[in-house]
């Protein structure tokens, strides 16, 4: 019987360490398993992660587009902008223009009928004149200011002619206007034409 007993203490064994191996093998399996998943997971988690920073990268292109194409809009509205108040102020210039030697023979009229002592078609002219001025400048015409004895500058004034200074304080100055200058908004559209000492 001690053999009988010894034979199924083996077998009995023999099962018991069948068992304790199939489940070192299982746990094995399950371990390497697990392992698998972990190094799936984190495979997953990197491409999701390279996903992601791919898709802030796309997202801060196109905010860095908007905000160019914007500010491009932007400036666009402005410089339209600008020229169109640029246009609006100098639309008429060819009209003006061309009334500036009206507004010549007005000054031209009211200096020979003062000599005239007529005081009265003195007062009519010097009324239409005054309604074309003040209508002009409503426009935007504002005659330049110049003055006999100024220094001449070639940016503002056009000399005609040069001629012998009277004086050497007057050397490089403005001897005389012959024609009055005129600005339409800010810019220039007909110089004073001058006579300076030489």
């Amino acid at each position: 019987m001690h053999l009988l007993e010894k034979t199924k203490m083996n077998s009995f064994m023999s099962k018991k360490n069948k068992i304790k191996k199939e489940q070192v093998v299982e746990e094995d399996v399950a371990t390497q398993e697990q392992e698998q998943q972990d190094v799936e997971t984190t495979e997953t988690e990197t491409t999701e992660q390279d996903e992601l920073t791919k898709l802030k990268e796309e997202v801060e292109k196109e905010k860095e587009r908007y905000l160019r194409l914007f500010a491009e809009f932007e400036n666009y509205k402005r410089r339209t902008g600008r020229e169109r108040v640029e246009l609006f102020k100098t639309a008429g210039q060819d009209v003006i223009v061309s009334l500036l030697p009206v507004m010549d023979d007005f000054n031209r009229a009211l200096t020979e009928i003062e000599k005239s002592e007529d005081d009265s078609l003195f007062k009519g002219v010097k009324l239409i004149q005054n309604k074309l001025k003040e209508t002009l400048r409503a426009k935007g015409l504002e005659p330049i200011d110049t003055k006999q004895g100024e220094t001449f500058d070639a940016e503002i004034h056009e000399a005609v002619t040069q001629i012998p200074a009277p004086s050497d304080d007057l050397k490089g100055k403005i001897i005389d206007v012959i024609e009055k200058g005129y600005t339409l908004g800010e810019k220039i559209i007909r110089f004073p034409k001058v006579v300076i000492g030489q």
